[in-house]
């Protein structure tokens, strides 16, 4: 195997008058003589300066846009402009030809909407080159930062035969007969004829295993595919995502925030400092995007910028009530120009409500805590009524400036008598759920957790604005394409 050099290194290189082997996809051919070649190494392209009257024709006609090519040459300093070396090619192999008239990414401007209809191959452009390398950088920080903790990388199942959030919107998992469904006497599917003998379907969580973890190890994080079968076409929901899910035993609400925004601050500033090419690429994609737009429509903040902000600032810490009453008195709501208008204690906060707090009423990170037992999951910590008698719960939402909320979690429910309690008022089976409930009743102890959406975390720190562009094959409805 003929020993190739990289791109990204060959144009840091001042080894000048080595032979040198790369190998790449063209994205340009100009003139017959110039090939910008790239390997997907780094953004960037190196120059293959060929000599046309030594080269058959019928291997100057194959050297076009998408083809795969070896060049092999003396690499010397670049006297053009915009590189600093080029190769000066003594041999061309084309590895695999790219048919010009069919291929689609020409070396031109393309929509990202047209991209995510070639999915397969938008990975060659400078924009997936970037968010993908991203991507990569935050998902080796995310493991580096609890590793680093002393946390424990625990595999939860994909699939499961509970509902940890208790929404419904989950995929089943059967391999009975569509076209001969076994029936109960009562007319229902007979599951027990199913591969697992039950229903079972994909998992939106692995929290609640992870907690059964975290009651023997101390601290433990999942990081997984999750799956949602919601039927939402928005720019910020998909049906196949990953997730960040750590609990740790011991731990209270406090611990819990502390430990999310030192993890959040971490994986940015590691982005930053591994990822400077990308992101400065990424940043001055958002500003030209941004200058098309309406005034009003614009970023509050470029995307440096942005991520500088939350490495900068404390995040805030408030509960919802103080949040419902800035909110309630805030000029957006008393002029009605909040899509949602906030009139009442206990309404679910919208998006608006959230970037309004981040954005122009803290001008920081901000951590909700306490929110309205009625409109957060069972499994909890219930707090003592306030004043008013009102029923909250430990619950803790992070907001970030452009994307509102980016973290969930809460200190759980570790008293039994409480957690069956709140289980019987939802009407969640407890004899489904027993192996959870046993964690309560065998040396229970405070524990805490929070979730990350790992693709909403890739979408605000490459500044990209459709959730479909941060994870290689998006699923939604009406979608399962590659």
């Amino acid at each position: 195997m003929i020993k190739r050099q990289q791109i990204k290194d060959l144009l840091k290189s001042t080894a000048f008058d080595t032979e040198v082997t790369v190998m790449g996809w063209v994205r340009t051919f100009r003139n017959n003589q110039f090939i910008a070649l790239n390997d997907g190494s780094c953004m960037g392209n190196i120059q293959v300066v060929i000599d046309f009257n030594n080269l058959p024709d019928e291997l100057l006609k194959r050297i076009t846009t998408g083809a795969a090519i070896s060049a092999t040459g003396k690499l010397i300093e670049s006297l053009g402009k915009g590189q600093s070396v080029e190769i000066k090619a003594t041999s061309i192999e084309i590895l695999g030809d790219s048919d010009p008239e069919k291929f689609p990414l020409q070396p031109k401007k393309h929509s990202l909407e047209f991209l995510r209809e070639i999915a397969h191959l938008r990975f060659r452009t400078n924009t997936f080159n970037a968010v993908f390398k991203v991507r990569h950088a935050l998902a080796f920080a995310i493991h580096q930062f609890y590793n680093e903790r002393g946390f424990v990388y625990m595999h939860t199942p994909v699939i499961t035969a509970s509902d940890a959030e208790g929404a419904g919107e989950m995929f089943k998992v059967t391999t009975l007969d569509f076209d001969n469904t076994p029936r109960t006497e009562d007319g229902k599917v007979d599951f027990s004829q199913d591969f697992f003998a039950r229903a079972t379907n994909l998992t939106v969580s692995g929290q609640l295993e992870g907690e059964l973890a975290a009651m023997a190890f101390g601290k433990i994080y999942t990081f997984g595919p999750t799956f949602r079968a919601e039927n939402s076409n928005t720019t910020r929901h998909l049906a196949e995502f990953w997730m960040i899910e750590p609990e740790f035993a011991f731990a209270d609400l406090e611990d819990n925030m502390q430990l999310a925004e030192d993890m959040m601050k971490y994986v940015i500033k590691y982005a930053l400092d591994n990822c400077k090419e990308e992101l400065e690429f990424l940043n001055s994609r958002l500003a030209e995007e941004d200058k098309q737009k309406p005034q009003n429509e614009r970023s509050e903040f470029g995307l440096l910028e942005k991520l500088d902000f939350c490495l900068s600032n404390d995040f805030e810490r408030l509960t919802y009530t103080e949040a419902i009453r800035i909110l309630k008195s805030s000029k957006p709501n008393q002029k009605k120009q909040f899509k949602y208008l906030i009139d009442e204690w206990g309404a679910d906060l919208q998006s608006e409500h959230e970037r309004y707090l981040v954005e122009k009423h803290f001008k920081k990170p901000v951590i909700l805590t306490d929110y309205p037992a009625d409109i957060k999951s069972f499994y909890m910590r219930q707090n003592e009524p306030d004043a008013e008698g009102r029923q909250t719960v430990a619950a803790m939402d992070i907001l970030f400036p452009g994307i509102g909320e980016m973290i969930g979690g809460s200190q759980r429910e570790e008293r039994l008598d409480r957690l069956t309690k709140r289980m019987e008022d939802l009407n969640i089976p407890q004899d489904e759920l027993w192996w959870y409930l046993d964690t309560r009743r065998f040396g229970t102890a405070p524990h805490s957790g929070f979730g990350l959406g790992f693709e909403r975390l890739v979408l605000f720190v490459t500044g990209m604005t459709n959730i479909r562009d941060v994870i290689a094959f998006p699923r939604f409805p009406k979608n399962a394409e590659f």
